[in-house]
This record gives C-alpha cells, sequence and structure tokens, in this order.
C-alpha cells in the first residue's frame, strides 16, 4: 500500500483551476475541500503510524475519504 497523501490536485490534475476557482468563490466547495483535506492528513497520518488507529477506524476514514472524493467529483463536473 502507498502512504502517498491523495491531494485533490494529484487525483484531479486537469481540474486544478477549477478547483481554486472554486475554493475561493463558492462556500459550499470549500467546506468540502477543507474537509477532504483533514480527512486525507488524517489518514496519512495513521497510515505512517504518526497518529495510529485500529484497522477497522482506518479502514472507515478511507472509505469516508473516497466518497468525499466522489462527491467533490460530482461537483466539479457539475460546475464545469
Amino acid at each position: 500500500m502507498s502512504h502517498t497523501p491523495h491531494e485533490l490536485a494529484d487525483e484531479f490534475p486537469d481540474m486544478v483551476e477549477q478547483i481554486q476557482a472554486l475554493k475561493g468563490s463558492d462556500a459550499h466547495f470549500a467546506r468540502l475541500h477543507e474537509e477532504y483535506h483533514a480527512l486525507n492528513r488524517a489518514v496519512h497520518r495513521a497510515e505512517t503510524n504518526i497518529e495510529p488507529v485500529e484497522d477497522l477506524a482506518e479502514g472507515e476514514m478511507r472509505k469516508k475519504r473516497a466518497a468525499l472524493k466522489d462527491e467533490i467529483y460530482a461537483y466539479l463536473k457539475e460546475h464545469a
């Protein structure tokens, strides 16, 4: 398993400009972005044992991150 953080710019490299624009102009998107960023950092800290958590909790965080990423992608496509 890779312990590389899943930053949105890496996940959606062709949408970086749109992400930056929406982050500054759309409060709902800015909230989604911040929530993803915080959760992504928590997962990364758990994966690298900086802040270890139980396996079940780590799995749940990964599932939530994936769902949030899907929601962000849908939002980006809707507002393209």
